[in-house]
């Protein structure tokens, strides 16, 4: 749980560390502008910008059911924030598993990546597509379902 916050706590850290400096200085403009930055970063980089995230075994029975895609992801991933902000609305609507809270997603994620853990990695139809475009990723949820 620790390492999904990990970044979002280091922008915090060192953006509170930068303005303090600046406040100090007699910045306080600056510090504040400094401040806002690193939070917002510390936000797009936290889970809370995605769906909330279920378990792989979780997202493939969920799946069976209503032929929607499953989005194995990880926090701090900047494929993983561009297919989520390129779907949009429609990001709502498919299974997204946090590689980083379920270990048998994360081994189902090496086991089509040659080992490595490339997120996002997308299965639709219990096909494996890593990093695949969003446009993509939208077209195949207003395909019929299974």
């Amino acid at each position: 749980m620790r390492r999904v916050w990990l970044l979002p706590i280091l922008f915090l850290t060192s953006g509170a560390v930068g303005a303090a400096g600046l406040f100090v200085w007699g910045s306080t403009r600056q510090a504040v502008i400094i401040l806002l930055a690193f939070a917002l970063c510390a936000a797009l980089n936290s889970p809370l910008v995605f769906p909330r995230s279920v378990s792989a075994a979780e997202a493939r029975r969920r799946s069976a059911v209503d032929g929607r895609p499953v989005v194995f992801w990880r926090p701090g991933c900047a494929y993983c924030l561009r297919l989520r902000f390129r779907l949009r609305r429609h990001a709502r609507r498919l299974h997204w598993v946090d590689i980083w809270r379920d270990p048998e997603a994360a081994a189902a994620v090496r086991a089509v990546n040659d080992g490595n853990e490339t997120v996002p990695t997308v299965f639709v139809a219990g096909r494996a597509h890593t990093n695949p475009d969003p446009a993509w990723v939208r077209a195949q949820l207003t395909r019929p379902a299974r």
